[in-house]
């Protein structure tokens, strides 16, 4: 740390000004420090880039690939994607980041460039800077457990749900975004009582009467004890895309993986 902490204060001489801020507390970025990032790691994607052109010469296919995803999204099988890249490069790194904000956090990544491709979920305006590529939509049924007094009902209007606790993602998730958007354009109020980043574990809240949910239909079929209800008029689905950088040439390394994944998804 103390060599880091050397080159950037000699950075800082050179330039005339300071990067960070330095308090006993915290170190921070400066309006200087802020405004010379992007350009700092657009310098490092050049060099990265000579390299990968380099290796690209040789016989071993070399480099690293940081890779983010979804936690129990099963749209591709992801340890097989990655095994035979492994198998055919073993050269090749990867760094694999499941998501702890949802795919808002993920695509934040990859426009940051702590990412190089992602599998997540997209709005409809899919943020600049991010090329995505479609893999899969499955649709969200609303489920409650058989005990539930709805249960008995073969289909509810989204009216009838305002006073229900709902089981949900938290906020920065595709799927809440799906639900909240359906909600908020029929003008109901629902009540997320809640929050769990884990599609089973949602599944498992609904199936011991602790709210109810739209979930992915995959889910369903893998969780007892749940019954399907259809919302009248209402048909919400979800989908998942293969995101990276629009504005970064990808790696020898990165199209290595990408030219493996259509293998690899799942059929929903």
């Amino acid at each position: 740390m103390s060599g880091v902490s050397a080159a950037i204060r000699s950075l800082e001489g050179e330039l005339g000004c300071a990067l960070f801020e330095r308090t006993s507390q915290q170190v921070r970025l400066t309006g200087a420090g802020a405004a010379l990032l992007p350009e700092a790691r657009a310098t490092l994607h050049a060099a990265q880039a000579a390299q990968d052109a380099a290796r690209a010469a040789q016989d071993t296919l070399r480099g690293t690939v940081n890779v983010g995803a979804m936690a129990s999204v099963e749209v591709v099988d992801l340890p097989a994607l990655l095994g035979q890249l492994h198998a055919r490069h073993p050269a090749i790194d990867v760094r694999l980041r499941l998501a702890t904000t949802g795919s808002a956090g993920l695509a934040h990544a990859l426009l940051s460039g702590d990412l190089d491709v992602a599998f997540l979920s997209l709005p409809e305006h899919k943020p600049a800077g991010i090329d995505a590529r479609e893999l899969a939509t499955v649709p969200l049924v609303l489920v409650v457990s058989a005990a539930h007094p709805l249960a008995q009902r073969g289909e509810v209007a989204l009216a009838d749900l305002a006073g229900e606790p709902f089981v949900d993602f938290p906020p920065g998730y595709g799927n809440r975004e799906v639900v909240d958007r359906t909600f908020a354009m029929a003008g109901v109020v629902r009540r997320v009582a809640l929050e769990v980043p884990d599609i089973d574990m949602g599944a498992a809240l609904v199936r011991h009467g602790l709210g109810i949910a739209f979930l992915p239909a995959f889910a369903v079929a893998r969780t007892p004890g749940l019954q399907v209800l259809d919302v009248h008029g209402t048909m919400l689905r979800w989908s998942m895309h293969l995101g990276t950088s629009s504005t970064r040439r990808p790696s020898s390394a990165l199209r290595a993986l990408l030219d493996l994944v259509a293998l690899h998804v799942i059929a929903l």
